[in-house]
């Protein structure tokens, strides 16, 4: 007896999982009370918009609020070589040159162009779209990382309306 086999295109589909949503509150921080706690989410999206599994991205940021590398200044002072090995502890050992280089670069024109202030760019920005724009001009930042953070930016914008 001979089973057929079937080769169709259906049958072959693997199911990918959907990556999860993460939220701000997931990982204790208040996005709208203050300077630190919005850098810190706009650390983790930046970490979560790379194509690293969300687990690893969550494990370094981690790393990084261990470290006290929760600041742009802190971020930008530190060597590309120390970020280096904090992202190949953290499992970014595929990334972890590239992303030291772009963090770093992400960092300066933050820090340019807004005091290191996410707030000062939302405040910049006359509505939500134009501030999705401002966090793409940024070094990679992309539609993915900028839709991550501004998640929890919503509240900002409706307040500015009340």
């Amino acid at each position: 007896m001979t089973e057929s086999i079937d080769n169709t295109a259906d049958s072959r589909k693997r199911t990918a999982k959907p990556k999860p949503i993460h939220h701000a509150q997931d990982f204790g921080l208040d996005v709208l009370s203050g300077d630190d706690d919005m850098f810190r989410w706009f650390l983790l999206s930046y970490l979560f918009g790379k194509p690293i599994q969300s687990n690893v991205a969550a494990n370094t940021w981690k790393l990084f609020i261990a470290r006290k590398l929760d600041t742009p200044w802190a971020i930008l002072n530190t060597s590309h070589h120390s970020l280096v090995r904090l992202l190949d502890e953290g499992r970014y050992t595929r990334y972890d040159e590239v992303t030291s280089r772009a963090l770093r670069i992400c960092m300066e024109q933050l820090i340019r162009d807004y005091e290191g202030s996410l707030i000062l760019m939302c405040e910049s920005s006359a509505d939500e779209e134009e501030f999705s724009k401002r966090l793409q001009k940024l070094y990679g930042v992309g539609p993915k990382t900028a839709e991550i953070f501004m998640r929890e930016t919503e509240e900002f914008f409706a307040r500015r309306v009340e």
